[in-house]
Parts: structure tokens; sequence; C-alpha cells
């Protein structure tokens, strides 16, 4: 094996340039075994794997840096700057992570996790370059589905200021996650047709040379042109035409559901867990279905991710213009929110948690200031939700519940949410967030009959004395369980509290806990600096009440376990016990 032996992209250029196909497919073996055990990002690094080696070839990485967007594509990259083993043993799979890291390895130079970024991140690296008068290639690799995002625009439209060594990658699979949706991609699809001959040329309008490579899977190819630009002295893009998820049919077939595959059978393809449980996002899908059926005004909008909210394409497809894919750009599908709101539509827009933060100017300035009533549904903003560092969802309720005029709601059940969204999509006094719970989804059945409209209005579930905990969305029922355990050891009958909203404060009740009650508690799924816990706690503030807040302490965490940060954190039902038992 070739693989075996490469500890450093040293190794790579001392195999023959005929031999290298035999390296690809020994790294797309390896990939394929660790990706059937381990899960991980398929397509995107399928499609790589040429291109990586190419890249290791001709260039002198670390000397020569190159920038991975997203880095959702840099296994091949890893797996030849010293991290094999990552890939070729199972007892080493979690040694690294999904992503580029520099504490990993000198060949990567940020921890990358969001799209549309390595343009821009790869012009600060040339340009503090050229300032301290170095020499070395500066390379930027973007996807074509990273092209719509604004700040890749705003990096191209940069690069060609630098009028130096700045090399860009364009690594064109015909996709995003899902298939391309805009404008840009026309061009692109011109550029592959013309052999990158047409005179309508994206990136030629921008300044910046350009080199088209029309077998982007071809080693050989891809090596002849990077060896052209190599210490070129202008900005130049390499537009290379590739295939996702090549050398394993199924994802070559099916490119949108092998993006990111959990663990499989080699042979057939079909996943080992299949998860064909009703969810939050299968719940929302066919509400917005049934809703689109009876109203034409109303839009779902995704930006990029359609299956968030259940839109596989067959659904997609029914909906018809009723649902909007903006492309990998939050910005846009906020700002299109609310101009749709505005002229008296009713857009619904679908967003992970880790993603909404990309336009927080967006919420507050074109949604929030004009008050447009837009409903906007926050998935997997929990512990309980993704947890590479880049891609963390819990530091949600800081950044949104702060901002004026938005109502952000925190449902425990599939009953609350849908009657949230029942009230949401009809009313058009607010704009109005609502954070999905974490883990699995809870149906009791119930019958929800809240008025959601009048707002900042707690739902006390068990009346007691002494003690109240507030449990919000996905802790409602860790109140519960609190509430019960405090019964059962010390005989404390505890007021529990559904509290709903994240953004306002029902005073009239919480002045009213002071008459029989002298400690509260407080139970949110995201970081308590600037959260939920702690306006309860202002408002108690010059008062004798006691407030306990929990939830997550403000850090960057990586692939954590997540009942070890529960534990970390006292987010059980016995360590609340235990403290609150420490204290009275």
């Amino acid at each position: 094996m070739y693989l075996e032996k490469i500890n450093g992209p040293e190794d790579v250029k001392k195999i023959k340039i005929d031999e290298l196909p035999v390296l690809a497919q020994e790294i797309r073996d390896a990939l394929l075994v660790r990706a059937s055990k381990h899960g991980g990002h398929f397509g995107p690094n399928f499609g790589m794997v040429e291109a990586t080696i190419a890249l290791h070839y001709v260039f002198e990485s670390p000397k020569d840096k190159i920038v991975y967007d997203v880095s959702h594509q840099s296994y091949p990259h890893k797996m030849l700057t010293g991290r094999k083993e990552a890939y070729l043993s199972e007892q080493h799979y979690d040694d690294v992570s999904g992503y580029t890291n520099p504490n990993e390895s000198e060949h990567d130079f940020f921890t990358v996790g969001h799209t549309s970024t390595s343009v821009s991140l790869a012009a600060g690296l040339a340009k503090a370059r050229n300032l301290k008068g170095e020499n070395g290639n500066v390379i930027a690799v973007i996807g074509d589905g990273s092209l719509s995002g604004g700040e890749a625009l705003e990096g191209l439209d940069f690069a060609a200021e630098l009028q130096s060594n700045f090399i860009i990658i364009v690594n064109d699979n015909d996709m995003s996650i899902a298939e391309n949706h805009g404008g840009l991609y026309q061009n692109l699809a011109l550029l592959r047709k013309t052999d990158g001959q047409t005179e309508c040329n994206l990136f030629k309008a921008m300044g910046l040379d350009y080199v088209y490579v029309d077998r982007g899977n071809d080693v050989a190819a891809l090596i002849k042109a990077f060896k052209e630009v190599k210490d070129s002295t202008k900005p130049v893009v390499v537009h290379i035409n590739t295939l996702k998820g090549k050398g394993y049919a199924p994802a070559e077939k099916c490119k949108e559901q092998w993006h990111y595959s959990g663990p499989f059978d080699i042979e057939t393809g079909k996943p080992l867990f299949d998860n064909v449980e009703e969810d939050y996002s299968s719940v929302t899908c066919e509400y917005l279905l049934e809703k689109m059926k009876n109203d034409s005004s109303v839009v779902a909008i995704t930006s990029g991710t359609p299956t968030v909210m259940g839109f596989t394409e067959d659904k997609r497809k029914e909906a018809g213009s009723q649902f909007v894919d903006v492309g990998i750009a939050e910005e846009t599908a906020v700002a299109l929110a609310s101009g749709i709101a505005v002229n008296g539509g009713k857009p619904f827009y679908g967003v992970y948690s880790s993603f909404v933060q990309r336009t927080f100017d967006q919420v507050s300035q074109d949604v929030c200031i004009n008050n447009s009533p837009i409903t906007m549904v926050i998935y997997q903003g929990s512990v309980y939700g993704m947890n590479d560092v880049t891609h963390l969802g819990f530091q949600d309720i800081p950044m949104l519940s702060n901002i004026p005029n938005l109502v952000y709601l925190a449902p425990a059940t599939k009953e609350e949410y849908l009657a949230m969204l029942d009230w949401s999509m009809e009313q058009t006094s607010y704009p109005v967030a609502i954070k999905l719970p974490g883990g699995p989804m809870i149906s009791d059945g119930s019958r929800v009959t809240k008025d959601f409209g009048r707002l900042n209005r707690y739902e006390v579930v068990q009346t007691g004395e002494k003690i109240a905990i507030i449990g919000l969305g996905t802790f409602f029922e860790l109140a519960k369980e609190a509430a019960k355990l405090l019964k059962e050891e010390a005989g404390i009958n505890a007021t529990v509290i559904n509290p709903y909203y994240i953004t306002g404060l029902d005073e009239a009740l919480l002045t009213k806990l002071k008459q029989n009650h002298d400690t509260v508690i407080t139970l949110e799924d995201g970081i308590l600096d600037g959260g939920f816990g702690e306006k309860i706690a202002r408002f108690y503030g010059a008062s004798n009440m006691k407030v306990m807040n929990y939830g997550l302490k403000k850090e960057f965490l990586d692939r954590y376990d997540v009942d070890a940060v529960l534990k970390e954190n006292h987010l059980t039902a016995e360590q609340i016990v235990e403290d609150v038992l420490s204290i009275l």
C-alpha cells in the first residue's frame, strides 16, 4: 500500500504520477470502511480525493498554506498530513475531528465548520504574507455550494485587490447539500458546458485570472493545472469539475442523501440504524404541506439545508413554488422572509441553531426593527444537538432573546410546538422564533388551548410552596423529575412552571411566588450568561428570594459526551435536589 507509507506531503511527491490513482483508490477504500463504521461527511470527501493528492504533490504544505472551506472535505488532506491512522485504524477513528484543526497539525490553519469562509480567511493569510515580505503560495479551496454565501462573494470581490499570489480552487460538483439554487450556478453550468471558454465568466468579471479543469477527478490533469498556477503573481481561480461521492455508486447516484452518512452496510448502502420515528423535522414538513394546500401565501424557506425541516426531494416537489431554497445564504433567507411578511405572505424559515448565528444582523435589523411577522424555527439549539465545536447550538438564547420585538418561544412537546405554529403563522403583530427542544420528541397527546398572543404568561403545572422550579423547553421534563425527587427525599411539594416564553417575564406570577416561596430554580438548555435564568434572577434582585440558575457555562466544547456535560453543570435531578437541600 502507498497510503500506509505516507507520513506527510513529502511522501506523496515520491510516488510516480501514473501511480497516484492507486493512492486515490486506497484513500477511498479507507474512507469507505471508516464511514461505514463511524459515519461522517461522505460525498464531499470522495469527490475531493484527486484534488487533495494533486495539491500536496504540487505545493509545499505547510509553507504553502491550504485553507478548506467548511473543511468537511478535509479527510483526504488529513490522511496525507500525518493523520492516516485515524482513517485506517478503528481504535483511532476519534483521534481527529471532522474538520480542519490547528491543534492536530501544522498543515491546518483554522478550525472551520461553517461555509463560505475560506476565500476571506486565505486572503488574510496572503495579506499578512505580503506585509511581512514573505513568499509562498496561499490556496483557498471552496465548493460551488459555498459560493452562494455572502462572505464567499465578498472574499472573491476582495481577492483581486491583493495583486499577488492567491489561488482559489473552486470545486464544482453541481451540488450543495441538496441541489444548487440561484443565478450564479447558471454561469458555472455555462462554464462547464463551454470547457471554461464562455466570455460570460463570473470570476473574470471580478478581476481574477481563470483556469478550467474539466476532468476534476483526474489527478494528472489537476497536477498540470496546479503547476501552471503555482507561484503565480496574480490572484487566480482554478475551476475544477468533480463528481460528488465519486467511487461509491450509491453516493454518486443519490448525492444529497450521501452528503453525510451514519454507519451503513457497504454492500447495500443501507443505514445500520434506520431512524423512521417521527421527529420535529417530519412534523414540521407535514404541518407546512397541509398549510400550503389551504393557503397559497404560506412559504417555507431554507438556506441550503432543506431536510432540517423535513423537505426531502419529493416533499420539495410537492410544495412547488411555496418552497424556497436560497442556497447557503442565511442572511438572505431572513431578509427574504421579512419582505414576504411585509407584503402579506406567511413565511416560515427553518434553520439549525448553529447557523442562525450567521444572520443575527438581519434578525435584528431587517426583521425586528420592522416588526415583520415571520416565523423562524430553530433546530438543534440544544446540548443534545450537534457537538462539533464549529456546530454548537446552545448559544441561541443569549443571542436571540435580547432582541427587542422578537417573541422567542420554547415548547416542551410536539403538541405545544404545533399550537405555537398555529398561532405564529396566522398572527401579524410580532416576529416569532421557536426553539425546538433537544433529545427525543415528546408527544403527550394533550390538547393545547393556550392563547400565545397573550404574551409572557407562564403556566403553573403543579402548585406547591417553598420552592418553584421553572423548566424551559427541553428541561421542563427535568423540572418535573427534580420536583418528584424533592417530594420523595425531603417531603417538599415544589411548584413546577412551564414558562413557554424566553423573551419575556410573567411578572405577575413571579411576584405572586414571593408569598409562599423562598427559592426559585431555573433550568435552561443553553448558556447561562445572558440567558433566561439571569432575567429571572434580575427580577428578584431586590427581594429576599433565592434564585438558582441551571444551564451551561460559557465555553467551546468539542465532540463532548452529553451526560458528562450535564453532570458537570449539575443538570441532573439528583444534583439539583442535592444543591437545593444543601442551602435549605
